[in-house]
């Protein structure tokens, strides 16, 4: 394993996910990604695109799957939960550190969790240096 992994390579281009319904998932995406400054791309009838993810009610729902968003702060990731939360949308993991996940090489991992209209299990995820 690369314990000396640079975490802000970007290593992929976009990810493209189905929904079942084009609003509900804009109104999601557009609510929790402005707690991470992640503004809509564009917004069309069928979905939207959120700077590498794309959602859309062209493609076959699969899943679910987890995404995890990339926090610049603690108070970004509590930011993405309180707006998730008071928008309505369920809760999957309050902000706080995942010791399981946290290690010398990857940082401590502070994160928080929220459940997409399709049930995906999406993440606001800071990595912290010890």
């Amino acid at each position: 394993m690369a314990s000396d992994w640079d975490w802000s390579r970007v290593v992929f281009d976009h990810v493209k996910i189905g929904v079942r319904d084009a609003e509900a998932s804009k109104t999601f995406y557009r609510t929790v990604l402005a707690a991470l400054e992640i503004p809509p791309l564009w917004e069309g009838e069928h979905g939207g695109q959120y700077a590498n993810l794309v959602v859309s009610t062209k493609a076959a729902p699969g899943g679910p799957i987890h995404i995890g968003f990339v926090a610049r702060s603690r108070d970004e990731v509590d930011a993405f939960h309180r707006a998730g939360v008071e928008a309505g949308h369920e809760d999957n993991g309050a902000p706080g550190v995942r010791e399981e996940y946290s290690s010398e090489a990857a940082g401590r991992y502070y994160a928080a969790f929220l459940l997409d209209p399709d049930g995906n299990n999406i993440e606001a995820v800071l990595r912290e240096e010890f």
